[in-house]
């Protein structure tokens, strides 16, 4: 699972909340990715972050549904 986001954004730091409370509960793991360091990631994403990839497809972006996402990651 992937979080990609930006340094002082107040969507990303609610979602990475979300995402880390998510993946200790049904002990899966996660990165993030930071769209300023990585030219296609922005290219892609800037509209969108934060953005949640799961197994490397789009799962949500801007707000994280926690029910949501720990049925993907528990499927």
């Amino acid at each position: 699972m992937t979080l990609i986001g930006k340094p002082g954004c107040h969507l990303c730091d609610d979602a990475r909340a979300v995402v880390s409370e998510v993946c200790a509960q049904v002990g899966a793991r996660w990165e993030e990715k930071d769209i300023t360091q990585d030219e296609e990631l922005y290219r892609k994403y800037w509209e969108q972050i934060p953005v949640v990839l799961v197994d490397g497809a789009q799962h949500d972006f801007w707000r994280v549904d926690p029910r949501r996402l720990r049925a993907a990651l528990s499927s």
